[in-house]
């Protein structure tokens, strides 16, 4: 299998020269129409894009700034490198986006796969093992166990203290039994940070659940890794910048940092992220039952972490009941709580890395997307990239490589398989068990602000309290400018003032 030789960028280079052979050097295609923004009103505080009332949809822009849907209603964003799609938009429609399947599999011979070859392609594509049993090793009595009960635990104090910014007075593992997306028992890893901070009361220490976005596929790129291992090319530098964990430190929450993707690495997956970060708690309390037994508890998330936390609250009420008292309120931005939006705004561009990532993340643990991948795409999923970590999938994005490219059946992204995806992480059935704060950049083209608005007006329509803030800035600048607003309500509602609701 010639695309299994040489590095990580070899593997992307051998891709995109598949994909360019297939092109012949033609045009993108033409611009699509751009929409002309919101018609809902501008009652954003401080004028347009700026942080205002829930009431209020800011402005958000036109064309790929809104849902990457033209004026016409069809999913075409334009065709810019940064912010258009030529896979999901006038190209995939055209006579060039039917022939490219059949194209790319003549080009690209299928991989020697032993039959039969989707149960096989479905384990070829899940991530290697790293060596150490605790992220490793499936523990023969999960199916007999209770989720949340304590398979291991070790101290990692002495590599994670340099890491942390505050001091520390403990910095504890756990590995716990969970399900994944299906029921089946699986496990859960994930970091607990407790501050030397004294905590002066009233009542126990807080705790803040810190759901960092992961956005990899390998198991060196969780957080628990880095804290168990300090440093390395897998460590997601950007999570280092975030202030969350210290933020929590400095008011002295105790910090669990959950590997919400679970031991396949579900990138993108809600099921598996929501049952990891609810089982983790439970770990947590059955280890440490006197000091966070009764704690009340809250949860963060931005962009790859706001999936997990999304998944989490949804789930409450069905799957961890008993936490519902205790868990005061979560808040989240940069949401990709839409994947059919993003098929229109992240596919065939900069974040084409990201987006075909999840795509092989939610594979692993929905394999029907699988009998839809093309041979190019089942080379790439078996290769080494499917261990990358953020940093290189994201630098992938540059070759702009289209999900249509790696796709056996024309028109992928708007197939049955892709729409009964798109529902099912969408969890539009399921209700919060717990308030919510939701924020997004105003002028976000890859996580457009219109799916948080959208994802607020669902639960609302629930019944839930929410609270929903629209920044300035795209996806980067709008946590940057949205954190402080996120940490001010979660402080509030762990001193436990009453949820507001801005519905």
């Amino acid at each position: 299998m010639p695309i299994q030789h040489g590095g990580f960028w070899g593997r992307i280079v051998v891709a995109a020269l598949a994909v360019g052979v297939v092109a012949g050097g033609g045009t993108a295609g033409t611009a699509a129409a751009q929409s002309s923004g919101s018609a809902l009103p501008n009652t954003s505080v401080g004028g347009v894009g700026s942080t205002g009332s829930a009431a209020g949809q800011g402005f958000i822009g036109p064309g790929s700034l809104t849902d990457g849907t033209g004026s016409d209603g069809t999913g075409s964003n334009g065709t810019t490198p940064i912010t258009g799609s030529w896979g999901t938009a006038s190209l995939a429609r055209s006579a060039f986006g039917s022939w490219m399947p059949g194209l790319v599999g003549s080009l690209v011979p299928e991989p020697d796969l032993a039959p039969p070859p989707l149960e096989t392609l479905r384990e070829e594509t899940l991530p290697a093992p790293i060596g150490d049993p605790f992220f490793d090793f499936y523990p023969p009595g999960l199916p007999g166990m209770a989720n949340g009960d304590v398979i291991e635990t070790r101290d990692v104090t002495p590599v994670a203290r340099g890491l942390l910014r505050g001091p520390v007075r403990e910095v504890r593992q756990l590995k716990v039994k969970t399900t994944d997306a299906s029921g089946a028992p699986s496990f859960a890893t994930a970091t607990l940070v407790v501050p030397a901070t004294p905590w002066p009361g009233p009542g126990p220490r807080p705790v803040l659940v810190n759901n960092v976005p992961i956005n990899g596929l390998g198991r060196t790129c969780t957080p628990s890794h880095t804290l168990a291992y300090g440093i390395t090319p897998s460590t997601n530098f950007l999570e280092l910048l975030r202030p969350v964990t210290t933020k929590a430190e400095e008011r002295g929450y105790a910090v669990l940092i959950p590997d919400h993707e679970g031991p396949r690495m579900a990138y993108g997956e809600p099921y598996v992220a929501g049952h990891a970060v609810l089982d983790t708690i439970r770990g947590m309390r059955g280890v440490f039952p006197a000091e966070f037994g009764n704690s009340k508890l809250a949860m963060m998330g931005y962009s790859g972490g706001a999936i997990a936390t999304h998944g989490a609250v949804k789930l409450i009420d069905s799957y961890a009941p008993e936490l519902a008292p205790d868990i005061a309120g979560a808040a989240f931005g940069g949401v990709p709580a839409d994947f059919e939006m993003l098929g229109r705004t992240m596919n065939g561009n900069l974040a084409s890395g990201l987006f075909l990532a999840a795509v092989f993340g939610i594979s692993r643990e929905n394999p029907e997307i699988l009998p839809l991948v093309n041979s190019l795409g089942q080379r790439i999923g078996i290769s080494s990239i499917k261990d990358q970590c953020s940093t290189n999938l994201a630098a992938s994005g540059i070759i702009g490589i289209p999900a249509e490219a790696l796709a056996n059946v024309v028109d992928a992204l708007n197939s049955p398989v892709a729409h009964d995806i798109y529902a099912k992480m969408k969890m539009a059935d399921l209700v919060s068990g717990t308030p919510l704060y939701i924020y997004n950049g105003g002028q976000d083209f890859w996580i457009p602000a219109l799916g948080a608005r959208n994802l607020y007006d669902e639960q609302c329509g629930y019944g839930v309290a929410a609270v929903y803030r629209q920044v300035p800035g795209e996806h980067l600048l709008g946590e940057a400018l949205g954190n402080s607003g996120a940490f001010d309500w979660i402080d509030a509602r762990l001193r436990g003032e009453p949820a507001p609701s801005e519905c």
